[in-house]
């Protein structure tokens, strides 16, 4: 028996969840577990099915497109394939281990086939999980130059998804053209209001209450991107602007790890610059 994940996007109509399920039961597929959404304000349906069974993957999708309405889209998905990400970092090191940590315990079900660096500071860290380290300095390198030197890597892993794991450097529309919508950045909440560097000591002399980090695809319009997950923690006049760091930084590895979850379980449906979690 195959496991396998109907995604659908569709305009809405009558009867779509009926039509679908009943197809599911003439091809005698099992659903496990099904999840719809509708967007009133636009009228666009999604939805996401867990299916079990003997699969014959045209066939079944040719009675699914049939029975979908115009300008809609479905994928079925493998889930016996484990999604391949590449990570990319600079010198922090809160994200990338706790993404480490879990692929390692199985608590994220994620090949991770290669980190990238432009400092080599999370060399060792990285090679302590038989993982290989790519250390591509940008010293020297015009910022496409750079780039594509990471690319070559990147393509050679052929990966489902980047993660910018605190990747401190801005990337270029070539770059963000290559891999649309497979990009994983993750930032601090206080943007667009504590821009720059040292953004917690900017909150802490604000005397904010709530820090935060908000998880996103990478688009050409900076931290602007679809939004994938998003957590916060409360904190007081206690706090020093080094609590408030680490604190942090607690909120950031927790939120990028739980978007990477998301996606490499096909969860996410992105629509316009937003995005549809079931």
């Amino acid at each position: 028996m195959e496991r396998k994940i109907l995604l659908t996007d569709c305009p809405d109509a009558q009867g779509l969840i009926a039509k679908i399920t009943n197809i599911c039961y003439k091809h005698q597929l099992n659903i496990i577990h099904n999840n719809e959404y509708v967007d009133h304000s636009t009228g666009q349906f999604f939805m996401r099915t867990e299916l079990e069974g003997i699969f014959n993957d045209e066939t079944f999708l040719m009675d699914i497109d049939q029975a979908l309405p115009a300008g809609s889209h479905r994928n079925l998905v493998d889930t016996s394939r484990r999604k391949r990400v590449v990570i990319m970092v600079t010198k922090e090191s809160h994200c990338l281990g706790d993404i480490l940590m879990k692929a390692y315990d199985g608590s994220l079900d994620v090949d991770i086939a290669a980190v990238i660096g432009n400092h080599d500071k999370l060399a060792a860290l990285t090679e302590k999980f038989d993982i290989p380290f790519h250390f591509v300095s940008h010293e020297g390198l015009e910022r496409e130059e750079h780039e594509n030197q990471i690319i070559d890597i990147i393509e050679g892993y052929e990966p489902n998804h980047i993660v910018l794991a605190k990747f401190m450097r801005v990337l270029t529309p070539n770059f963000v053209a290559r891999f649309p919508r497979k990009i994983i950045n993750i930032h601090h909440s206080f943007l667009p209001a504590f821009i720059g560097a040292r953004p917690y000591h900017q909150a802490w002399e604000r005397g904010v209450k709530i820090i935060g980090a908000t998880a996103h695809f990478v688009t050409n319009d900076l931290d602007e991107g679809p939004i994938i997950d998003q957590n916060v923690k409360h904190v007081d006049h206690t706090f020093s602007a080094e609590d408030m760091v680490k604190a942090g930084r607690d909120v950031e590895k927790t939120v990028l790890s739980n978007a990477l979850s998301q996606v490499i379980e096909d969860k996410v449906f992105v629509y316009g610059n937003k995005t549809v979690i079931l």
